[in-house]
C-alpha cells in the first residue's frame, strides 16, 4: 500500500514553496509535515478520509510559521530580496497556469501579501482547494476565506503580467536580449526591453549587486551594456528556471548568476538577476513540482 505523504510529497513541496519563495525552506517545511504524518497513531491515520486535503492543510500550517520567522529576517536581509530560483522541467513549462505560478514574476508579486492572504491565493487559485478545506488551514472561518481570497485576487490581478507570453516568444525575446548583450548595442537591447522594464539584483551581501531596483528601457540598457566586458568571458546559456526561459551565467568556477525575467507584449517587463551563491545551490537538477 502506497504511503499517501510519498505520493503527495512533491505537491507539498510545491504548495510551500509557493508560500515562502525558498526552496530550502519548504523543504524544511515538508520534513515537519512528514514528521506530524509520522507520528499519527496508525488507526488515526488510517481514519483520515481525504490524505491529500489534510497533509496540505498541515504543511500550510508549517509553512504560515516559517512564513512569520522569514519575515523577521528578511528585514535584516542585505539588499533586494528575490526568491530562490528553481531548474524546471519542461513539463512545468507546458503546464501554464503551473508555470505561472512559480514564476519570479508571480512569487514576487505574492512577496507583497499578508502571510494568510498568500495561504489563501494559492491554495484556492492555483491549487483549487475548496474554501472548506483552506479554512482550517488558516485558522479562519470559510466565509472569512472568500473574502480574503477576492481581495487576494485583486491585488494580484492589479501587479501580475496582463499578457501570458508561450514558451517559443519568451526564446525568440531572450535570445534577441542575449545577442544586444554580448555586443553592448543599448539600442539592440532597448527594443527588446518593456518602456517601464525593471531591474532588480539579490546578492544578499555575498556577492556583488544593485543596491536598489532600476527602471526604464534606457536606464537598464545602458546599465546593461556596462556588464558586456563582465560577461565576455562567461557562458550565457539559457534554461528552463520556474517554469519560464531563464538564463544562467556560468564562469570557471562555477554558476555566477541566474537571471529570470517577465515579459509583456513580446518585451522583458522584469529582469531577475540572482547572484547570491546560496541561492544557486538546486540548478543541477530539475525540480518535481505538481500541482
Amino acid at each position: 500500500m502506497n504511503d499517501p505523504f510519498l505520493d503527495h510529497r512533491n505537491l507539498l513541496f510545491t504548495v510551500a514553496y509557493e508560500m515562502l519563495g525558498s526552496a530550502a525552506d519548504a523543504e524544511d517545511v515538508v520534513q515537519e509535515t512528514w514528521l506530524r504524518w509520522a507520528g499519527l497513531d496508525d488507526a488515526v491515520r488510517a481514519g483520515v478520509r481525504d490524505p491529500r486535503a489534510y497533509l496540505v492543510q498541515t504543511v500550510t500550517r508549517q509553512a504560515l510559521n516559517r512564513l512569520r520567522t522569514l519575515a523577521r529576517r528578511r528585514e535584516d536581509y542585505v539588499g533586494e530580496w528575490l526568491p530562490e530560483p528553481l531548474l524546471t522541467s519542461p513539463d512545468v513549462a507546458e503546464d501554464v497556469e503551473l508555470a505561472e505560478s512559480v514564476s519570479f514574476a508571480m512569487l514576487t508579486v505574492l512577496e507583497t501579501l499578508g502571510p494568510v492572504e498568500r495561504a489563501v491565493f494559492v491554495l484556492r487559485e492555483v491549487f483549487d482547494v475548496p474554501y472548506e478545506e483552506i479554512a482550517p488551514a488558516v485558522g479562519k472561518s470559510p466565509a472569512a476565506v472568500r473574502q480574503i481570497a477576492h481581495r487576494a485576487r485583486a491585488h494580484v490581478a492589479a501587479r501580475r503580467p496582463r499578457v501570458a507570453v508561450s514558451r517559443r516568444e519568451q526564446q525568440q525575446v531572450v535570445e534577441r536580449f542575449l545577442a544586444a548583450l554580448r555586443t553592448g548595442d543599448v539600442l539592440g537591447l532597448m527594443d527588446v526591453l518593456a518602456p517601464d522594464v525593471v531591474m532588480v539584483s539579490d546578492g544578499g551581501g555575498i556577492a556583488p549587486a544593485l543596491k536598489q531596483p532600476v527602471s526604464g528601457a534606457e536606464t537598464v540598457a545602458t546599465l546593461l551594456k556596462n556588464f558586456t566586458r563582465v560577461v565576455s568571458d562567461a557562458d550565457l546559456v539559457t534554461a528552463l528556471v520556474n517554469g519560464t526561459v531563464a538564463v544562467r551565467i556560468e564562469r570557471a568556477g562555477g554558476l555566477d548568476t541566474v537571471v529570470s525575467f517577465a515579459f509583456e507584449s513580446g518585451r522583458i517587463a522584469r529582469i531577475f538577476a540572482v547572484r547570491n551563491p546560496q541561492k544557486l545551490e538546486r540548478l543541477e537538477e530539475p525540480a518535481e513540482l505538481r500541482r
